[in-house]
C-alpha cells in the first residue's frame, strides 16, 4: 500500500524546490561538525524517500545491518533516527525520560481533535493521562477484563458456529476475525453488534468501511508529513477523506449516544446501573465529541491489529505442521474436544502462549513503534541527535536479529516454552506492544482475545488450503502499513472435527 502512493511524494521536488533547498542549506550548516548517527547518501530535497518502496521497516532493517543499531535517514525535511537493537532502544527510552518530547502526529488528522485524543495526542497532557487512566481502570484492569470475558466467549462461540456452517467451503479468515473483534468491542462499548460475520458485501458501508478507510488513509504517504509547509493545502485531500471516514464511524453509534443520554437524564439520581463503557463515559461527563473520538480510536486500535495477529498465527500453524499438532495435542489433553474453551482455560495452555509470542516476534502488530521527537539535542550511543529529530524503534528488526534469536526467520514456539521473555515492555528485544509511557494500554485485552480466538479455531477445525495446495507453499508475504498484515488474505477451508 505504501508503494501505491509513493509516486505522489516523488512529485514533490518540483513543488518544493526553493523551500527544500533553503531548509537543507540551513540544516547542513547547523549539523556541520556534529557526530550524527550514520546514514546512507541523502538525495537533495527528497532525501531517502525513494528507498521506502520496499517497506520502511525492511529498508530500516537493511540499514541497521550495514550501519549499525543506531542510524538515521532523511525523509523530506525531517531527520529520522532509527534504533534497531535492545541497547539502542534502552538509550532512546532514557532520552525520552529525561528530555521533553512530542509525538509525531500525521497531518491528515482532524484539526482540533488532538486535545481529545488518546492515540494522537502529541504530548502527555493532563487530559491524555486522564483518558489513559480511565481506559486502564474501566477496560483493561483485571476487574474490567474479567467482566468482559463472557462477551469475548459469546462472540468466539458465534465465530465457531458460523465456521461450522462453512464446513468444506473457502473462508476469508481476515474478514471473519475482523468482524468478530469489531463485535466484541461493540458489545463492550455499546452493547451492540455492528458487523455481520458473512463477508457478502452487505457491510461495505458503515463502521466496517469507515475503519478500513481509516487504516488505508493512515498508510498513505502524505506530502504534508514530509514537507510541513504543504499542510494547509492538503494536496492529496487526505485530511478531508479522514474527516469523512471519522464522520461515517460516528454516525453508526450517534443514535445510541443520544438515547443513552436521555436514559441517564430520566433516571438521574435513581442509581442507574452502568451496562457498558458508553455509560462510563457519560457518567464521567464526556461530550459527544469526546465519546466519538475515544471510541473510534479504540475501534481503530483494537480491531485490525488483533485480527491480523490471529490471521498470522493461524497461517504459521497451518504452514508448520509440527506446531499445529503440538497445540492440538495440548488442547485435547487439557480441555478436551467437546468442551467449549473459556478464558479460564487459557492459563493451562503454555504452548498456546508460546505460539502467540512467536507470532508476535515474527509479525509484531506495529513493526515500527510510532515516532517521537525530542525537543532538545542529546547524545545516544555516542552520536549526536539534533533537536526535533524523529526517533523510531524498529521492533520488526529486533524480532529477526540473528544475534538475539537462534534461527530467527523460522517459526519455533519452543523458544518461548522455557523462557521468561514476555511482551510487557521489560525485555527490550521483544516489544510487540511498545514500551514506556506510550506502550499500548490495551495489550492485556488484545492478548486475552488472541488466545481465546486462536484456541477456538484450532480446537474445533482442521484447516486446508483451496485446490489442495501444498501447505508448505502458503504465501507468507506481508504488506506494510500502520499494522503488519498479510499481503493476501488467508483463504482456507475449515473442516469440523465433530
Amino acid at each position: 500500500m505504501f508503494s501505491d502512493h509513493l509516486f505522489l511524494l516523488l512529485l514533490t521536488p518540483l513543488l518544493a524546490l526553493i523551500i527544500a533547498v533553503r531548509t537543507r542549506t540551513k540544516a547542513a550548516a547547523s549539523r556541520r561538525g556534529q557526530n550524527l548517527p550514520p546514514s546512507p547518501y541523502s538525495w537533495p530535497i527528497i532525501g531517502n524517500l525513494p528507498y521506502m518502496l520496499k517497506g520502511p521497516h525492511i529498508y530500516f532493517t537493511e540499514l541497521s545491518r550495514f550501519y549499525g543499531p543506531l542510524c538515521s535517514v532523511k525523509l523530506g525535511t525531517h531527520l529520522f533516527v532509527i534504533g534497531s537493537s535492545p541497547l539502542a532502544a534502552t538509550e532512546i527510552m532514557r532520552a525520552y525520560d529525561r528530555l521533553p518530547t512530542y509525538r509525531w502526529v500525521p497531518k491528515a488528522g482532524q484539526d482540533g481533535l488532538q486535545d481529545y485524543s488518546l492515540i494522537w495526542a502529541s504530548e502527555c497532557t493532563h487530559h491524555w493521562k486522564l483518558l489513559r487512566s480511565l481506559c486502564r481502570t474501566e477496560l483493561f484492569s483485571v476487574k474490567g477484563l474479567d467482566s468482559q470475558s463472557v462477551l469475548r466467549e459469546k462472540n468466539a462461540d458465534k465465530m465457531v458456529g458460523f465456521l461450522k456452517t462453512k464446513h468444506g467451503k473457502v473462508v476469508n479468515v481476515r474478514e471473519l476475525m475482523f468482524a468478530t473483534t469489531v463485535n466484541i468491542l461493540g458489545n463492550i462499548c455499546f452493547s451492540n453488534d455492528f458487523v455481520g460475520l458473512e463477508d457478502d458485501g452487505k457491510d461495505s458501508r458503515g463502521l466496517k468501511r469507515a475503519l478500513y478507510n481509516l487504516m488505508k488513509l493512515g498508510t498513505t504517504p502524505n506530502i504534508a508529513d514530509f514537507y510541513p509547509r504543504f499542510e494547509g493545502l492538503d494536496p492529496q485531500g487526505l485530511k478531508k477523506k479522514t474527516s469523512e471516514a471519522m464522520s461515517e464511524a460516528f454516525s453508526v453509534w450517534e443514535h445510541i449516544i443520544k438515547e443513552r443520554r436521555g436514559t441517564w437524564e430520566s433516571q438521574k439520581g435513581s442509581g442507574y446501573d452502568e451496562h457498558d463503557f458508553l455509560d462510563t463515559m457519560i457518567r464521567c461527563g464526556f461530550s459527544d465529541l469526546q465519546i466519538n473520538q475515544l471510541t473510534v480510536e479504540l475501534f481503530s486500535g483494537g480491531t485490525h491489529s488483533t485480527a491480523s495477529t490471529i490471521e498470522w498465527a493461524l497461517a504459521e500453524l497451518i504452514k508448520n505442521k509440527e506446531s499445529m499438532f503440538a497445540i492440538q495435542n495440548e488442547l485435547a489433553k487439557q480441555i478436551g474436544s467437546t468442551t467449549c474453551i473459556k478464558e479460564s482455560h487459557v492459563s493451562r495452555l503454555p504452548y498456546l502462549h508460546a505460539c502467540v509470542k512467536e507470532t508476535l516476534r515474527l509479525h509484531p502488530p506495529a513493526p515500527l513503534l510510532h515516532p517521537q521527537a525530542i525537543l532538545e539535542g542529546c547524545e545516544i550511543m555516542n552520536y549526536t541527535v539534533p533537536k526535533n529529530s524523529q526517533m523510531i524503534l524498529n521492533v520488526w528488526a529486533m524480532g529477526r536479529d540473528p544475534s538475539l534469536w537462534e534461527d530467527p526467520l523460522s517459526f519455533k514456539p519452543e523458544r518461548f516454552c522455557d523462557s521468561n521473555v514476555d511482551f510487557k515492555g521489560q525485555d527490550f528485544k521483544f516489544l510487540p506492544f511498545g514500551v514506556g509511557r506510550r506502550m499500548c494500554p490495551g495489550y492485556p485485552y488484545a492478548i486475552k482475545q488472541i488466545h481465546l480466538m486462536l484456541a477456538s479455531l484450532v480446537q474445533n477445525f482442521d484447516w486446508f488450503l483451496p485446490d489442495n495446495i501444498d501447505l508448505s507453499k502458503l504465501d507468507m508475504t506481508e504488506n506494510f502499513g500502520i499494522i503488519s498484515q498479510r499481503k493476501k488474505p488467508l483463504m482456507v477451508i475449515p473442516k469440523c472435527k465433530c
